[in-house]
């Protein structure tokens, strides 16, 4: 009986980067029957620990986890984080290792001269790194598992409501307080308002400008999976270009996306989700203004902060009908 591979995984970060491994996570495992772990660091552990395709999940930043990953035995290493530090980590671990390419010149082009030689999402990408392993993209889109034992949530899942999900990087990838308030206020339905601790703030100004008794504040107060089993169950998302706008392309629901510093063809849009995604782009310029939204070329807080609040009720309107 032939030896079953085994193969190790390496990304870091973020949320939404770990998210888009799945599809190539669950082609090795289904297409090789190997045993795969993961390697990310241990803000991100919660993303990916309840997928039935890893058989374990490792921290970076522990002092044991290089030498527990030398006595693993590894046939293969595949690279999707592919930086200096996960350069440092194959080379440790000496064995035959796949990368992807990031295209940089591409998105450099794209950036600054408007010129598109993308083309595609990064998922795709990622395939390239298993491509000398007769390992092809079924197709399937993302998965995310939400551990059941982990989703208790005072509040009624079996209403019709709305998830907002508020947060970003930078504030530049983020629409403004009045933009959300003044939409939210002429939405019906229930909005639970989700993003992380950092998002509290904001969101308490939202509650505090609307004083409305259906919108909910769950900034800081949810994990990760509570949010996605929030999502899951909603009749609508409504997200930056974030961490949950990529958690909620694994499930059965509308997804509306606000794009201004950063563009659907840097390949971070919505992943071959089963309902079409409504990417709602500030109209000021095709092209990004940074890698990671980090900056603007039109203004200090985000050329988002430019998108027609009509626009964007008439979308939320149109699908909920």
């Amino acid at each position: 009986m032939p030896k079953k591979l085994k193969i190790l995984v390496i990304r870091f970060s973020s949320i939404g980067d770990i998210v888009l491994t799945t599809p190539i996570i669950r082609c090795l495992k289904l297409q090789t029957k190997a045993e795969i772990d993961f390697l990310t660091k241990t803000n991100y552990k919660e993303v990916i620990i309840s997928n039935p395709n890893i058989s374990e999940v490792y921290c970076s930043e522990h002092s044991k986890t290089l030498e527990v990953l030398r006595s693993k035995d590894y046939d293969i290493v595949i690279d999707l984080q592919n930086n200096f530090r996960s350069l440092k980590l194959r080379l440790q671990l000496a064995v035959k290792s796949y990368t992807y390419s990031k295209n940089s010149f591409k998105r450099y082009l794209l950036i600054y001269f408007g010129v598109n030689l993308l083309n595609d999402h990064v998922v795709d990408r990622y395939f390239t790194s298993v491509k000398k392993l007769n390992v092809y993209n079924d197709k399937k889109g993302i998965d995310f598992y939400i551990n059941s034992n982990m989703v208790k949530i005072d509040f009624n899942t079996d209403q019709d409501y709305i998830c907002w999900c508020i947060g970003g990087t930078y504030e530049q990838k983020k629409l403004s307080i009045t933009q959300i308030k003044n939409i939210i206020s002429k939405i019906k339905l229930p909005v639970l308002i989700i993003g992380g601790e950092s998002d509290k703030k904001v969101s308490l100004q939202i509650l505090d400008s609307l004083k409305k008794d259906n919108v909910f504040d769950l900034c800081g107060e949810t994990t990760i999976d509570q949010s996605a089993y929030l999502m899951k169950n909603s009749k609508l998302v409504l997200t930056n270009d974030t961490g949950m706008m990529h958690i909620a392309s694994a499930f059965d629901i509308p997804i509306v996306s606000f794009w201004g510093c950063t563009k659907p063809e840097l390949g971070f849009a919505p992943y071959l989700t089963s309902k079409k995604p409504h990417n709602i782009i500030a109209s000021l310029s095709k092209r990004p203004c940074s890698k990671h939204g980090r900056y603007c070329r039109f203004q200090r807080d985000g050329c988002i902060k430019f998108i027609d609040e009509n626009v964007i009720l008439t979308t939320v309107e149109r699908l909920l009908k």
